[in-house]
């Protein structure tokens, strides 16, 4: 992973849209990643975790279908097991996170992504 300036983004997000509008109202052009369409791996994911400094349970979208159907608020369910229900369905991933300089950020609130910049 490069630490150049990368957003991974929701375009149906309003948070999501929030942050890329911050970023570049400040004349930056992050690499956008919509995770929906290419969703990251887990090695890729345990990096975004371990520059966020939290654990799996921690960037999960407790709110969707996917999360109850699953059973993932069963707190036997391992981080690896967590890591992998997120790559399979990248629905579940917090959103947006902004990635840089071996910072990351979830925009939630949006202006939580400049904190890194």
């Amino acid at each position: 992973m490069t630490d150049s300036l990368r957003i991974y983004h929701n375009p149906r997000c309003s948070k999501s849209r929030a942050a890329l509008a911050l970023l570049r109202e400040r004349g930056l052009e992050p690499e956008v990643v919509e995770y929906l369409k290419t969703p990251p791996d887990a090695a890729t994911l345990q990096t975004v975790l371990d520059r966020l400094g939290i654990l799996p349970r921690d960037l999960l979208r407790t709110g969707e279908a996917e999360y109850r159907e699953l059973g993932l608020d069963d707190p036997g369910v391992s981080d690896e097991q967590l890591l992998q229900a997120m790559v399979e369905h990248p629905k579940l991933i917090e959103r947006p996170i902004v990635l840089h300089a071996g910072k990351a950020r979830v925009g939630r609130p949006p202006e939580r992504v400049l904190e890194i910049l």
